[in-house]
């Protein structure tokens, strides 16, 4: 009898293990049609893992280099697996080809998990067709009745360009970490437009959420965000970083809402104060159109995505500008000398002083190609089945039009790897713009906020340098050591301000 149970016991083993071993090859097989590769489709690496697809290849801190080492490898359009086959595009005429030429087909987001399950594809940065197209043109003409491009704007950076300099200055020259005043200076002047008011620096609970920003935009390009992408069923339910994303948003989402309240008890219609004030007044426009997305739930997340991008990127920016003028102290100079000749030692600049700025233009410009704040640019998915250079790419696709590739592109810059504001500079010595300075990107989906950035970028970096001689604490070397999440930033560095 015992013999008999064992053998029962070990059939029904087998039987359970054939059972597994078949689903394994069964689900190897499946995974293995689902993603072969269409005909004519871009190369990429010759083989790759099941379910993982070439996620092993992957450092997610140095992807932009290594989708650089993949364009010497297989050519400028290529492929890869990240759970689903994704297109790379590099080089500025490939890249201007696709956002440009053909950018009716690249115009759409891709609807990822992580931020279906966050914000349910809602506000204007992971929208697509009819209600991103309304939500852009309202953000953009409120942005305009805000000051962009106005007087009346560049007097409010102006205002933020003292308060930032008095608390630089409260450091009488000792060594401290420029991020959270930089970031808060310019996070003050997207507030004023969303908000209608400003956070002082001594406020705590701002410091916090703009810290909770920068680790949700870090977070976001983290392999964690990448796996749970691929896998959402089960990163759903395991415990990891990603899960950071979710409570530092909620605590984000729940400022904006509390914003949004304060605003509907003294909302006054006639005389809109700000952004949240504009909407709601777009919102009885749109009563009968709710495809729109005129509604307070995606009030919510348009703020959101207004304040958070118009703070991460351009900060980042400055943070990067002064990294670089404490790493080269004589480009700092001769910004310097170009400021007093200019300017003198107290009248802040205009944006009409920048025509008479070459110097200054050109490093401002250089520090935006070196510092390469957005290397894969955002994520585009193709529309209808495309035609890109010889190559088919199907409707439905993710594609990322490096803008990497484009800000060091070897025949396009002189010295691409070097700090060089000659870059921008014409033998006389004028200022020279760049087909291939693509910062914001290209196409339909440009950055809605690049001339606020660009305004923003002059003024407070004119006068920073306007009003201190910025170096590394005694004994320190600069380093230009950086980490990728969604941006490229450096890492935390220290310098001290010495009032000139």
């Amino acid at each position: 009898i015992t013999a008999t149970m064992s053998v029962l016991s070990l059939s029904g083993w087998l039987d359970l293990s054939s059972v597994l071993i078949f689903l394994f090859v069964l689900l190897i097989l499946v995974d293995l049609i689902k993603n072969k590769a269409p005909k004519n489709f871009p190369p990429g690496p010759p083989w790759s893992l099941p379910f993982v697809g070439d996620l092993f290849r992957i450092d997610s801190n140095r992807i932009h280099l290594q989708v650089a080492e993949f364009a010497k490898q297989y050519g400028n359009i290529f492929s890869i697996r990240l759970g689903q086959r994704m297109v790379f595009v590099n080089g500025l005429k490939p890249v201007k080809e696709a956002l440009v030429e053909h950018g009716e087909n690249f115009v759409d987001r891709p609807s990822l998990p992580i931020f279906t399950d966050i914000i349910q594809n809602k506000g204007l940065a992971a929208t697509n067709g009819y209600q991103w197209k309304q939500q852009r043109r309202f953000a953009l003409h409120t942005l305009r009745n805000f000051g962009l491009g106005k007087k009346s704007l560049e007097s409010q950076i102006q205002v933020e360009c003292r308060f930032l300099n008095e608390v630089i200055g409260n450091t009488q020259g000792q060594p401290f970490e420029p991020l959270s005043v930089v970031n808060n200076a310019v996070a003050n002047i997207i507030s004023c437009v969303v908000f209608g008011d400003r956070f002082d620096y001594s406020d705590s609970y701002f410091q916090t959420l703009l810290k909770l920003i920068n680790e949700v935009v870090y977070l976001e390009g983290s392999i964690w965000a990448q796996l749970y992408n691929m896998f959402p069923w089960l990163m759903r339910r395991v415990p990891g970083p990603h899960k950071k994303i979710f409570s530092h948003l909620r605590i984000l989402t729940d400022f904006v809402k509390l914003k949004i309240k304060e605003h509907k008890e003294d909302w006054d219609p006639s005389t809109p104060r700000d952004y949240i004030d504009s909407f709601f007044s777009e919102m009885e426009k749109w009563k009968d159109d709710a495809e729109a997305g005129f509604n307070e739930d995606n009030l919510c997340y348009c703020t959101l995505d207004l304040f958070a991008a118009g703070t991460e990127t351009t900060s980042t920016t400055l943070n990067w500008a002064l990294l670089y003028m404490i790493k080269y102290p004589e480009i700092q100079e001769k910004v310097q000398a170009e400021i007093d000749q200019v300017l003198g030692p107290s009248r802040l600049a205009t944006m009409a002083d920048r025509a008479n700025m070459p110097y200054t233009d050109a490093v401002i410009h250089e520090i935006q190609r070196m510092g390469n704040i957005l290397p894969l640019n955002v994520v585009r998915l193709t529309t209808k089945d495309t035609t890109l250079r010889g190559y088919t790419i199907p409707k439905g696709t993710m594609v990322a039009a490096t803008l990497h590739s484009v800000l060091f592109d070897e025949t396009e810059w002189e010295t691409p790897f070097t700090f060089n504001p000659g870059h921008f500079l014409d033998s006389e010595g004028k200022f020279r713009r760049r087909d291939a300075f693509l910062p914001f990107s290209a196409g339909k989906r440009v950055c809605l906020g690049e001339q606020l950035a660009r305004m923003e970028l002059f003024l407070f970096f004119t006068s920073l340098l306007q009003r201190f001689t910025f170096s590394p604490p005694p004994g320190v070397e600069p380093t230009l050591e950086s980490k990728v999440g969604v941006t490229h930033s450096p890492i935390p560095y220290k310098l001290c301000a010495v009032p000139r």
